[in-house]
């Protein structure tokens, strides 16, 4: 039996909430809308040295003020290290699972350049290093991961060769981004993913790590990203500009024209409950860009 639809939104709170966030958001969020299903919002602030009170406050606040309601309580990755220990606890006793003492300078000189960047060599593969502190701790990898996306198509990867052990626990004792997203997925039941395509390649490794701890990653929606005129990825560190929340119904709609669903230009003046009802009504994963990346203010030049 199908389980219901339930997609959720996770942004890290290093900024405040721009519009290559928001696109992400309202994605995510008609995707689920339009089901019928859960939207559930996450803040994923598991890393304590980029991320910051003040926004996982503010970014609620500012999907609140442009009309978005979230589906129970707001969830902080935080809060939630025994998932991530006992994931690590159940990897370890598979054998998946091995410490690594390779600095960045090391892998530098001897980790080969792949299709996603540097490939981990295998170092530390059979070293039986102790899991001590100022160790990460990588996943074994093996094999050929595929992934089908409806708007980014097919993605397939060699994981020894394109990409080789990823970290799971960094060396400062954090718990990498790979780990965290995967073990709360599973945990929320969530059952499509949409976010931006600067995260399809992670894809694979992802879907392979789900089922390393007995689970099923679920579907993905990978949509374009909004970039600056140099091409840069909109982002708090690239100094991406905060929302105007004080015309929430201009940037929804500036959000509806980027993902290709041709809002009408009347609708920014309308009250948020009739833009909503509009782009529910109306939300089609055939219209967006089969693209990676979009200039933010492309679609509005032509």
């Amino acid at each position: 039996m199908e389980r219901p639809y339930h997609g959720r939104f996770a942004p890290s709170p290093t900024g405040p909430l721009h519009f290559g966030s928001l696109v992400a958001a309202v994605a995510s969020y008609l995707q689920a809308r339009s089901r019928g299903g859960r939207w559930s919002l996450r803040i994923e602030d598991v890393d304590r040295h980029r991320c910051r009170p003040q926004w996982a406050e503010a970014i609620p606040a500012a999907l609140h003020a442009l009309g978005m309601e979230w589906d129970g309580t707001v969830i902080f990755q935080s809060r939630h290290g025994d998932r991530y220990r006992e994931a690590l606890a159940h990897l370890r006793e598979q054998g998946l699972l091995y410490a690594c003492r390779c600095s960045r300078r090391t892998l530098a000189r001897t980790a080969p350049r792949g299709p996603l960047g540097p490939v981990y060599p295998g170092l530390c593969r059979q070293a039986g290093l102790a899991d001590e502190p100022q160790r990460a701790l990588r996943l074994r990898v093996a094999g050929v991961e595929q992934a089908v996306d409806p708007v980014m198509g097919t993605l397939k990867q060699d994981l020894e060769q394109d990409l080789g052990d990823f970290v799971l626990r960094r060396a400062d004792g954090l718990y990498a981004y790979q780990l965290a997203v995967v073990v709360d997925d599973l945990a929320q039941g969530i059952t499509e993913v949409v976010r931006g395509a600067d995260l399809w390649d992670n894809t694979p490794r992802q879907r392979y790590l789900a089922r390393c701890l007995d689970g099923k990653y679920p579907a993905t929606v990978h949509v374009p990203v909004a970039v600056d005129d140099l091409g840069r990825k909109l982002s708090k560190s690239s100094g991406a500009a905060a929302l105007e929340l004080a015309r929430p119904g201009a940037e929804i709609v500036r959000a509806l024209a980027f993902l290709g669903q041709a809002p009408p230009a009347e609708l920014a003046r309308a009250p948020l409950g009739e833009i909503w009802d509009w782009a529910i009504a109306h939300w089609d994963l055939r219209r967006i860009p089969r693209r990676r990346e979009i200039p933010e203010l492309g679609l509005e030049r032509r």
